[in-house]
């Protein structure tokens, strides 16, 4: 008898995870598409992103997803099934996938979810929604049925979903329209300020990797490529790691202001109880070196950085998929648990 295939999917909007419970696996794509004319898809998942900023003009390469929302369900669903299908040939009959989403989703949001896993051999599958407050919590340990006041801080692709669980639910969640791709634009932004020097934010990514911290660490500055603002023509100049860092802080002090602003809201016993646990942070963008301890001086609280990163809803998700006790967190559209 074949085991029924169980996927925990994770659509950020720069990357897609999805843990295979059969293959015990986490497999990671970019959530990138690659259209000619609007119609011929020519790449998806790692192989549109190396064409991504390099493409002709009738070649669109974007992601499917805006500010970790659906915003194309067509692409995704094309995503979503290519992916899938290069972990496993064959899906099985009734397939079940447990999809992490953001909190307080629309009727019209939620109905998304479930149109991207309705056709092909996605059509027999059962769909359950996690909300990815709740995935994150189960990753980082937080006992939720007994928690009366946790904190994480998830700084994600696009967006930095802020949130405060208690009593085995999100009490409180907000996205902040900050994240890995704004850094990306302003590193870009300062480069163009700096060093007159236009880039694209493949290139700013790089930079930020090598050269970004938030604990004064000065790095030896890189030579980069790019185009002169003035000329117009292609040119190389070292990039230091101060022109990165002041393109970055900004950004970081608007999270942490509103970190400070979400706990001047709550309840003083939440508050209390998140001051004594200490603020949980995680997202890609937290490998930065130093931004433990810039949250904790700005914030005024204890941080308890995730080492999953990146991948910390999805390997929540694995938790949730592979113990029944905590499978009553997901929910369906018709039924979401209080």
């Amino acid at each position: 008898m074949q085991l029924q295939n169980v996927y925990g999917v994770d659509l950020g909007t720069s990357t897609v995870k999805i843990y295979s419970q059969k293959r015990d696996t986490i497999t990671k794509e970019k959530n990138m598409i690659a259209v000619r004319n609007h119609e011929d898809v020519l790449a998806v998942g790692n192989e549109a992103y190396e064409m991504f900023e390099k493409a002709p003009g009738n070649v669109s390469v974007g992601s499917p997803m805006a500010f970790g929302m659906i915003a194309d369900i067509g692409n995704v669903e094309f995503v979503l099934h290519t992916l899938l299908h290069r972990i496993d040939r064959h899906l099985g009959r009734n397939p079940v996938l447990y999809f992490a989403v953001p909190t307080d989703m629309s009727e019209i949001e939620t109905r998304a979810y479930y149109a991207i896993a309705s056709a092909g051999e996605l059509k027999k599958s059962r769909v359950f929604l996690v909300e990815k407050p709740i995935a994150d919590a189960l990753a980082l340990g937080i006992p939720l049925s007994r928690t009366r006041g946790s904190m994480i801080v998830n700084i994600g692709a696009q967006s930095t979903e802020i949130s405060i669980l208690a009593d085995s639910r999100v009490i409180i969640s907000r996205n902040l329209p900050i994240g890995g791709k704004q850094f990306n634009e302003a590193v870009c932004e300062q480069v163009r300020k700096q060093n007159s020097l236009l880039i694209g934010t493949r290139t700013a990514r790089r930079l930020k990797i090598a050269l970004a911290s938030t604990d004064g660490r000065i790095r030896e500055a890189r030579m980069i490529m790019g185009m002169d603002s003035i000329s117009g023509l292609p040119r190389k100049d070292a990039v230091t790691s101060q022109t990165v860092n002041e393109a970055l802080l900004p950004k970081i002090r608007q999270i942490t202001a509103e970190v400070s602003n979400f706990l001047d809201r709550v309840p003083p016993q939440i508050r209390s109880n998140i001051e004594a646990e200490g603020i949980f942070l995680a997202g890609g963008s937290t490998r930065i070196p130093g931004i433990e301890q810039f949250f904790a001086r700005q914030t005024e609280n204890r941080i308890r950085l995730s080492g999953y990163y990146e991948s910390c809803t999805i390997c929540g998700l694995k938790e949730l998929i592979n113990h029944e006790t905590l499978q009553k967190y997901a929910f369906t559209a018709r039924k979401k648990k209080k």
